[in-house]
């Protein structure tokens, strides 16, 4: 079995990415900019944040973080998002999930403008991606097709599960795999919580995508020798014994599977 290390290949693209900002702002123009809306103090979300604010200063993007309490109104951080459509200085937006209840996720995502769309979740990104047209992609099923591409993956003609349906990972990943380019061109199932027959499907599968949030669901009697596994369902499970007080776990149980290829995001590695 060969892992596939999540780090190696992020740090890869983060020199590429560096190379090119350093390309931009010597020929006089600005570095791209990224804003990131905070809503409360979730402490998934804190992390996700400050990684991002962490890699745009490693690349040179500029980066501004705008918090707010969490019993902001839901007008109120639509008139944020409007503010950051409207302001020229500022390329990409992002609004990180999960937000408070009381406030609609579906119309704060359609509220940004679609050309500053950077997690690629508005309807006009989802709908691009649909008909193979140029647009933002939701990043971990990017930094999927990423990695494939960075170990050179051979992925055409192969039969793909995708476990999970969200409009996040599950459904742009089947889309992406079935794409005509040189790490899609797969013939792909997307199974969810009704599939009845999934054990099966997953025997015959070349590729597995695991993209759920349930530690241990794929098992090893789930998995064809030789698949390769891609495995992006994180979990917090609590874990007194852990300095943190719990772990990070995947949604694959590993025993020795005879494995082509493993490949998992950083977070999971030291789970591995």
């Amino acid at each position: 079995m060969q892992l596939l290390d999540g780090k190696v290949a992020s740090k890869a693209v983060k020199e590429q990415l560096k190379a090119k900002v350093d390309k931009i702002i010597a020929s006089g123009a600005r570095a791209p900019h990224l804003a990131v809306i905070l809503v409360g103090n979730n402490g998934a979300s804190e992390t996700y944040v400050a990684s991002k604010v962490k890699t745009c200063a490693e690349i040179g993007y500029q980066s501004t973080e705008i918090r707010r309490e969490v019993d902001i109104t839901e007008a109120d951080l639509l008139s944020e998002i409007q503010k950051l459509n409207e302001d020229p200085s500022v390329d990409g937006i992002l609004v990180q999930l999960p937000l408070p209840k009381h406030i609609d996720e579906q119309k704060v995502i359609a509220a940004i403008d679609p050309t500053k769309d950077v997690d690629g979740f508005h309807p006009v990104s989802a709908g691009n991606l649909t008909l193979g047209m140029p647009t933002f992609i939701p990043a971990t099923p990017y930094g999927i097709m990423l990695m494939l591409e960075h170990y050179h993956i051979s992925t055409k003609g192969k039969h793909a599960v995708v476990i999970g349906r969200s409009n996040i990972v599950g459904r742009p990943m089947s889309i992406l795999l079935s794409t005509n380019n040189p790490y899609g061109n797969c013939t792909v199932t997307l199974c969810h919580s009704h599939t009845p027959n999934l054990e099966e499907l997953c025997l015959q599968a070349d590729i597995i995508v695991a993209a759920l949030g349930r530690p241990g669901f794929v098992k090893p009697e789930m998995v064809n020798e030789g698949a390769i596994i891609i495995d992006v369902g994180i979990t917090r499970v609590e874990d007194a014994t852990a300095k943190r007080g719990y772990r990070i776990k995947g949604t694959l149980i590993l025993r020795l599977l005879p494995l082509k290829h493993l490949i998992l995001p950083q977070y999971q590695v030291a789970w591995v």
